[in-house]
C-alpha cells in the first residue's frame, strides 16, 4: 500500500505531467494562430464566443451584472449588449497570439491607414507623459482588447512595467514572457516580489500600469454603478508612497477590427486634510472613471464574474443581492 507521502508525489508528477501536455498544446496553438490572417481570426473568435455562450455559467453572471447595472433596459438590450460582451471576449482571445502585430501605428505618419487610430488630445497627453522624466502610475480595466495599452507603451518608448497576473502553466508563461518582453515592456508577475519590483520601477522613472477593475476581496469598498464592491487600493497605495501622477488608458473597439487608443489627463487624487492621500476616496476616482468608460460601451467590458458579491450588499444595507 502506498504511502502518503508517495501518493502526494505521485499526484504532484501527475500534475507537473499534466501541465506540461496542457502548455505545449497550449503553445503550439497559439504559434499556429499567428499563421492565420488577424481579421479572419477574430471574425471566427467573435462568432464563436457568441454560439457558445449559453453552454457556460459566466453567460447567466453576465446577465444578472448587466440587469443590475442597467435597471432601466430592457431585457432585449440586455441581451444585445451580452451578446456584445461575447463577441469581444471571443475576439480577444483571438487577437491573442497576435498582438503584436495588431499594433501598426506609425508614429512618424499617422496618416497612414492603420488598425490604430489616436485623437490629436490623446497624443499629445501620451507624448508628455512619456518626455516629462517623471514616473507614473497608469490604470486600465478589461475593456475591448485591455492587452493593447501595453503594446502601445513599448511600441511608442514610453519605459513602462506592467503588472500581470501569472498563468498557472508554466510553459503559457514562458511563451508570454518571451514573446511579450519586446512588445510590452517589463512584464511584473503578480506575486510576493511584486511590490518590490513595483518599487523599484517606480524609482527608476518608469510608468508602471496595472487593470483595476475587478474584484479584490481585501480591497477598499467602493460604489460601482450605485451598488457597494470591493476594489484593489494598490494602485492608491502606490501614489501615496511615490505622489506620483495617476493617469487612464484604455482601448475602444471600432468596426473593421480597429481601435483607437486614449488617456486621460492626469487624475487627480483625494487627499485628506493634512494633504495626504486619501486611498479609499481616491481609489472610488479611479472606479469612478472606470464606470463612465464602461457606460459608453458597455458591450466591450467584461461582464462575466461576479463584481458585486452578497455579502457586500448585506455588509451596508444595500438592496438586492447577487
Amino acid at each position: 500500500m502506498l504511502s502518503l507521502r508517495t501518493k502526494l508525489r505521485l499526484r504532484r508528477a501527475i500534475k507537473n505531467t499534466g501541465n506540461a501536455v496542457a502548455g505545449a498544446a497550449a503553445v503550439g496553438l497559439l504559434k499556429l494562430l499567428r499563421l492565420a490572417n488577424p481579421d479572419t481570426l477574430a471574425n471566427f473568435g467573435g462568432w464563436l464566443a457568441r454560439t457558445i455562450a449559453p453552454l457556460f455559467k459566466e453567460n447567466q453572471i453576465g446577465r444578472e451584472n448587466l440587469t443590475l447595472a442597467f435597471p432601466e433596459k430592457s431585457p432585449q438590450e440586455i441581451e444585445t449588449i451580452l451578446r456584445g460582451v461575447w463577441d469581444n471576449l471571443g475576439r480577444s482571445g483571438a487577437e491573442f497570439a497576435q498582438l503584436d502585430r495588431l499594433w501598426d501605428y506609425d508614429v512618424d505618419h499617422p496618416e497612414k491607414k492603420s488598425r490604430v487610430e489616436f485623437r490629436p488630445i490623446d497624443t499629445e497627453r501620451f507624448n508628455t507623459l512619456r518626455d516629462d522624466g517623471k514616473p507614473a502610475l497608469i490604470f486600465a480595466a478589461h475593456l475591448a482588447n485591455w492587452e493593447l495599452p501595453a503594446i502601445c507603451a513599448a511600441t511608442h518608448h514610453l519605459d513602462s512595467a506592467v503588472l500581470y497576473r501569472r498563468p498557472n502553466i508554466p510553459a503559457i508563461d514562458k511563451w508570454l514572457r518571451e514573446t511579450r518582453s519586446a512588445s510590452m515592456g517589463n512584464l511584473i508577475a503578480t506575486g510576493l516580489d511584486a511590490p518590490i519590483k513595483i518599487s523599484n520601477a517606480l524609482k527608476n522613472g518608469a510608468h508602471v500600469g496595472m487593470l483595476v477593475d475587478q474584484y479584490f476581496l481585501r480591497g477598499v469598498e467602493v460604489t460601482f454603478f450605485g451598488r457597494k464592491t470591493m476594489a484593489n487600493p494598490l494602485l492608491a497605495r502606490l501614489a501615496q508612497h511615490y505622489d506620483c501622477p495617476i493617469h487612464g488608458t484604455r482601448i475602444v473597439r471600432l468596426p473593421g477590427n480597429r481601435f483607437r487608443a486614449e488617456f486621460t489627463e492626469e487624475i487627480k487624487p483625494a487627499r485628506d486634510e493634512t494633504g495626504k492621500i486619501d486611498i479609499a476616496a481616491t481609489t472610488q476616482i479611479i472606479t469612478n472613471v472606470i464606470e463612465g468608460w464602461i457606460r459608453e460601451n458597455p458591450e466591450q467590458w467584461l461582464w462575466l464574474h461576479r463584481r458585486w458579491r452578497p455579502e457586500d450588499q448585506i455588509k451596508t444595507g444595500a438592496p438586492g443581492s447577487l
